[in-house]
């Protein structure tokens, strides 16, 4: 597995965990680090999610509204808790993040959708990321 990908991976993870548990963030980076120990994840993986995660925390009100203003008959707060934050880690790729090509966050957020959420969760996920690049792109 890629590198972002694999960071990706465990960046949603740390998001559920900050969703569900309400804990400060350092808090479940640092938690979800110590019980992966003997995963011995390289070092760039670890600050990628890290970047991603602190990135979606920061800008948290920034980008709910962005979603909420194109997800069309749904509350942020009854998305499925995975959905919401494979799309938060998206949106915040697209709207911060220039050095990560448009089409390589969306294609890898509709991915992390097929693999931890239901079989329409892509499909969901690829209609709202891609009207927030195409915003940006005006």
């Amino acid at each position: 597995m890629r590198k972002r990908t694999l960071a990706r991976e465990y960046a949603l993870q740390i998001l559920y965990q900050i969703d569900i548990t309400r804990q400060e963030p350092d808090i479940c980076l640092d938690s979800f680090w110590q019980a992966h120990a003997q995963e011995e994840v390289r070092e760039e993986i670890k600050e990628f999610s890290a970047v991603l995660v602190k990135g979606v925390i920061q800008n948290l009100e920034a980008i709910d509204t962005k979603i909420s203003l194109y997800a069309a008959n749904w509350q942020l707060k009854r998305m499925a808790v995975v959905d919401r934050n494979i799309l938060r880690m998206s949106c915040f790729e697209l709207m911060f993040c220039d050095d990560i090509p448009p089409k390589v966050s969306i294609n890898e957020a509709v991915e992390l959708a097929k693999k931890y959420s239901c079989p329409e969760a892509g499909k969901f996920v690829n209609a709202i990321a891609d009207k927030i690049k195409q915003e940006k792109g005006k």
